[in-house]
């Protein structure tokens, strides 16, 4: 699978195991011959070793006084590792994060700020899912690298058993519309777990809603919000129209395996889990198609959760300049036009979407990530996702409980969690 469904879109990675690490292969700064040895970090399923291979060649032909080494780092315990990185005195020059880290790591003064680039890098462009959670108190740390989202994966055969055509279903409406005539005769409308934070936060934004805003420096969550309350009735319906447990999320059990066993008509989820579902019951191969979450009214696709990457470089990395010039060709429509479509993921700029239009699930990616958007850029977001009362809440509501004081005691929770650090 070229998509990490839980580190790519959760982001968030606090796992421990930190280990040394060297600007480059002998501890010296020099490549021999005069050029400079600039040391990366990219993270595993960021870039094939073709692609690896190609950049590698292209840059240093363009930029021949620098040797570029690039190490491939799992993302298991790359939180600890960034962090211990981040204070030595030896810390590689480039690192590939997860987008929603990147306000951790800003926190402690560790990255250099890039708010200068922005115009210069086509910060114009970017989507809003990777460059809001890149930027901490008004400075820009983390530069866009690529993003991918949930879309709708369907059954072409069932959609056409009932009569269903997926390219008219273009709002909600016509979403939960279709999702009702498919649920019938055996088949589940859709599979959604009871606990699918994410695609309950992709309402939540499209009501105008958010999980948790700040005001004069304190934070307070939303999920008691009028907006949020409308989008966890929606939820509640659309999840109505399928057998999804109400006490679990799309991984217990993984919804993608679920989904290869059963006439289960829809899933929302990464392109990749299509993937699986092939890889499980190859008679579905071939069965398979995509399109984005719908949104609230026609010509506008639903919001989603932005999983991804960004790219940010250690304040006390050696080689400033040089590091800037790699983020800059990396992240830079060139290479972006060829990353995107290597590996099925989302170029990192609105303007850029065209460069996967020749991959069904990919496009339909793109075309939610226009609307994408990260968790609450604070340092404290990972605190609440370790209790996560969204889940908590989530269950309470779809097993009955009054939606207006389970969301209320949940906003507490978040509420006091992320004002527990500030």
């Amino acid at each position: 699978m070229k998509y990490r469904s839980l580190a790519l879109l959760g982001a968030l990675v606090l796992s421990a195991g930190a280990t040394g690490c060297s600007s480059s292969d002998d501890g010296s700064d020099s490549a021999g011959g005069g050029r400079t040895a600039l040391d990366v970090w990219l993270m595993r399923d960021s870039v094939s070793a073709a692609f690896q291979k190609e950049f590698e060649a292209g840059f240093e032909k363009d930029h021949p006084g620098i040797d570029v080494k690039i190490q491939i780092q799992e993302w298991d315990g790359i939180g600890e590792k960034v962090t211990a990185a981040l204070a030595s005195n030896d810390a590689p020059d480039v690192i590939e994060v997860g987008n929603t880290q990147v306000a951790q790591y800003a926190q402690s003064g560790g990255l250099t700020d890039f708010s200068d680039k922005v115009g210069e890098l086509g910060g114009a462009d970017w989507l809003e899912g990777l460059a809001e959670p890149g930027a901490y108190e008004g400075k820009q740390y983390g530069i866009p690298y690529y993003a991918a989202n949930r879309v709708v994966v369907y059954r072409t055969d069932l959609f056409a058993k009932a009569g269903v055509d997926a390219s008219k279903i273009r709002t909600r409406e016509d979403w939960t519309a279709a999702t009702r005539k498919l649920d019938k005769g055996g088949t589940q409308g859709i599979y959604l777990p009871g606990q699918n934070w994410y695609v309950l936060s992709g309402f939540v934004w499209d009501e105008g809603g958010d999980l948790a805003t700040q005001s004069g420096g304190k934070w307070k969550g939303g999920l008691d919000s009028p907006e949020a309350l409308r989008a966890m009735d929606f939820y509640r319906g659309l999840q109505a129209l399928g057998k999804g447990p109400k006490d679990s999320d799309e991984s217990q059990p993984p919804q993608a395996e679920v989904m290869a066993k059963g006439d289960i008509a829809q899933i929302i989820a990464v392109p990749g889990g299509a993937k699986v579902v092939e890889e499980k019951n190859p008679a579905l191969k071939g069965k398979l198609g995509f399109f984005p979450v719908p949104g609230k009214t026609e010509g506008t696709p639903g919001s989603v959760f932005t999983g991804g990457s960004d790219l940010v470089v250690p304040a006390v990395a050696r080689h400033q300049d040089e590091a800037y010039t790699f983020i800059k060709e990396l992240s830079g429509d060139a290479w972006q036009k060829k990353l995107a479509p290597a590996m099925s993921y989302v170029p990192n700029k609105t303007t850029l979407a065209g460069a996967v239009a020749a991959d069904p699930g990919t496009a339909a990616m793109a075309v939610g990530a226009a609307r994408g958007h990260a968790t609450p850029n604070t340092p404290q977001w990972a605190a609440v996702e370790a209790k996560n009362p969204i889940k908590e809440y989530m269950t309470a509501v779809l097993t009955g409980a009054n939606p207006a004081s389970a969301a209320a005691t949940a906003s507490a929770t978040i509420t006091s969690t992320l004002n527990s650090g500030s």
